[in-house]
């Protein structure tokens, strides 16, 4: 097999949370672009299934649209339902979906810590579980999971995210562990300071801005189709030795 062959993804289905802007829609695209078909899950899916839809399709590839709000148990769960319902074979998941809310600790009311937790850390874990275990029964399947900078670091002002992320990286190695045998890759990207809605805040403080910029040996901030090859690669057979790994995607930061 030529090498380029190993990263494409015909006959393939992806399921993609949080898709519909930013990291997750670039994740979405690549993989259409590599042949996979994409079934699109997010809280704001009803504004944005038609353009990707047009978007998608223009590719070749399908799209399913499905709306849901992952902080929500019994939402989550009966997404699950439908979706494996109207699916038999899902390949590929992508654990993108996910918030951070900023609050100095003293600050970080339950709320707030509440609603992180169950979007960033407990969705994704009830998903790869609830799908992992059809992969497990086939001998195949990839699992890609969104970490952070916040696996390794603690951050500032944002104790809730930065617990979800160590968590992600964590469940990452958990899941990888036992089900590398059974044929199913595990593996999580981690972004560095990514231009996207969730890091706007961030990026529009010039100080901070600044500062961050000044400490990337990249020489600036990263921007969601970064994320197009390396999604690729994790979900398709170039990975297939790869398991539990946490792959950084941040322009030098972690290195320096």
């Amino acid at each position: 097999m030529s090498v380029l062959n190993q990263f494409r993804l015909d006959g393939k289905v992806a399921l993609v949370t949080g898709c519909t802007r930013g990291i997750g829609k670039a994740m979405a695209i690549a993989l259409a672009e590599a042949g996979a078909d994409i079934i699109g899950v997010s809280a704001s899916m009803d504004s944005y299934k038609d353009s990707l839809m047009v978007e998608i399709n223009q590719i070749g590839r399908s799209f399913y649209p499905y709306s849901c709000d992952f902080s929500i148990r019994d939402e989550l769960k009966a997404f699950i339902h439908s979706v494996k319902s109207d699916h038999s074979k899902i390949d590929i998941l992508v654990n993108n979906a996910g918030i951070t809310e900023r609050a100095i600790a003293i600050e970080h009311n339950d709320t707030i810590w509440d609603q992180v937790i169950e979007i960033n850390q407990t969705a994704p874990f009830i998903l790869a579980r609830e799908l992992g275990k059809d992969m497990v029964e086939r001998g195949s399947g990839k699992i890609v999971f969104t970490a952070s900078l916040l696996s390794f670091q603690g951050g500032i002002t944002v104790p809730g995210y930065a617990a979800s992320k160590g968590a992600i990286a964590q469940v990452t190695k958990a899941f990888a562990n036992e089900w590398a045998s059974h044929g199913v890759n595990v593996n999580a990207i981690a972004p560095g300071y990514i231009q996207t809605d969730l890091t706007e805040a961030l990026f529009l403080n010039s100080k901070r801005s600044k500062s961050i910029s000044s400490r990337i040996p990249a020489n600036r901030w990263g921007v969601p189709i970064d994320f197009a090859g390396p999604i690729v690669f994790l979900c398709s057979s170039a990975s297939d030795y790869m398991h539990g790994t946490i792959m950084l995607v941040d322009g030098g930061w972690m290195g320096r």
